[in-house]
């Protein structure tokens, strides 16, 4: 009887061992991710933006490459943070991205989309209002927040269909602003704050 226990703590050993060595590893990984991931949301709570950006990286380059939908979505918390980053143009192109990916995707959240092209467009806007006060002439701005305009158009008319108001007034309140940043006199915009995110 003593040797079956025995034997059958040793199989109890070796199964852990096993387990740690094979799937107990992917648990670890996913833990260690959670970890990071956590630390970078903080890092947005704390407003550390560059800090946030460097974590959210590395949490997507740990990412399971199966992860996709969890991956999109930590994409879209980089592009965030690095709009406040003071990186809008590297945010600009992740959000691009990002956008034609979730489009492709034919089982994706429309939610979703809506929110990364919100999300698009504001970065476009941002970028328009740098690019004028920086004097550089209509025909490279303009294509900027004319791609803003046609995003928050497309995000009034999704606002209205899902029966979504609050979303529907501040697109359609964007879409507003999109069109007087184009119109406005440049002595004008300089006059003014830079708008807040």
């Amino acid at each position: 009887m003593r040797i079956l226990l025995i034997i059958a703590w040793l199989f109890t050993g070796l199964g852990g061992v096993i387990y740690h060595f094979g799937p107990g590893q992917r648990h670890l990984e996913v833990d260690r991710v959670n970890s990071e991931l956590k630390l970078a949301r903080q890092s947005v709570l704390d407003r550390d933006w560059h800090q946030a950006v460097e974590q959210f990286s590395v949490v997507l380059s740990e990412l399971p490459s199966d992860k996709v939908v969890e991956a999109r979505g930590i994409v879209l918390e980089k592009a965030k943070a690095q709009m406040m980053a003071a990186q809008l143009p590297e945010a600009r192109q992740t959000l691009e991205s990002l956008l034609d990916e979730v489009r492709n995707d034919k089982n994706h959240d429309p939610g979703f989309e809506a929110e990364v092209c919100s999300t698009l467009a504001n970065s476009q806007y941002y970028m328009t209002w740098l690019m004028r006060l920086e004097g550089l002439p209509e025909s490279e701005w303009m294509p900027e927040i004319e791609a803003a305009r046609q995003h928050y158009t497309q995000m009034t008319s999704y606002a209205e269909k899902m029966g979504d108001d609050e979303l529907a007034l501040r697109s359609s309140e964007d879409l507003e602003s999109s069109i007087r940043l184009a119109r406005m006199d440049l002595g004008e915009l300089q006059g003014l704050p830079l708008p807040s995110q």
